[in-house]
């Protein structure tokens, strides 16, 4: 009998951490999947900092380099930097990437490293129980916001696709989700997208997931989908953000 769905050789025989029906499990395997289109796993390294990722070395077979809190594009800068030939991509939550390290995301950004970064947004402090993260929708209950997040006093939700494609530096940004079977399709092609883009050396792209957290939602799998798509879909759309491919066609 023919085999026609397989694990990918890039992702680790091995069983995930993760909570049921946390998304990252399908994110890691899209990864892996286009590392393994792409023949590229020999010269991939993959830089995770803290977060439900940390882990992450433990599911890719591909080198990974292990990060302080919000730190991985400055050591993905450097991993790039002494090796250029390599592909070089972070694997980063919301809380890691939007808050302790949101001056090394602007500035990866701005610089326009040749480097990829994964971004997962779910709108919450997953790893330490739940807490605000700068993603948390307005009026959303949290550890920390018990009452819903007040914007007169905690601030609107930060929308990273749309804060770095101002910049000049980014060559390929879009946020993506991975609730349905054709929205897996598009995440995927947009992974392989930001990374044959960084192999072309046109500068930093980003694919923002947006996610969802059962356990800390207090929801099951099916529930945190419906509430995702009703409510942060419609703060943070989908979609292509920047393309300089496009712009140089056009």
């Amino acid at each position: 009998m023919e085999k026609v769905f397989q694990r990918p050789h890039a992702l680790s025989d091995v069983s995930f951490h993760y909570c049921p029906g946390c998304p990252h499990g399908i994110v890691h395997r899209l990864v892996a999947e286009v590392i393994d289109e792409l023949g590229i796993e020999g010269d991939t390294i993959g830089v995770a900092p803290v977060g439900c990722s940390v882990f992450a070395y433990n599911y890719f077979e591909c080198d990974m380099q292990e990060a302080a809190h919000g730190r991985a594009p400055a050591v993905a800068t450097g991993i790039k930097r002494a090796r250029p030939d390599k592909v070089v991509f972070t694997y980063q939550g919301d809380g890691d990437l939007a808050a302790i390290g949101t001056a090394e995301t602007v500035h990866i950004a701005a610089r326009g490293e040749n480097v990829t970064t994964i971004f997962i947004n779910n709108a919450i402090y997953g790893m330490t129980g739940g807490q605000m993260a700068p993603t948390t929708l307005a009026g959303q209950v949290t550890q920390t916001s018990p009452y819903g997040r007040d914007i007169k006093t905690q601030g609107n939700p930060i929308r990273v696709c749309e804060m770095l494609s101002t910049l000049d530096g980014p060559a390929y940004i879009e946020r993506v989700t991975v609730d349905t079977v054709a929205h897996i399709k598009k995440a995927k092609a947009a992974i392989k997208k930001a990374f044959q883009t960084q192999m072309e050396g046109k500068g930093f792209t980003l694919i923002e997931v947006v996610s969802t957290c059962p356990t800390n939602w207090g929801m099951s799998p099916q529930e945190s989908f419906e509430w995702m798509r009703e409510n942060m879909l419609k703060h943070y759309p989908l979609g292509v953000y920047k393309d300089i491919t496009q712009e140089e066609e056009a």
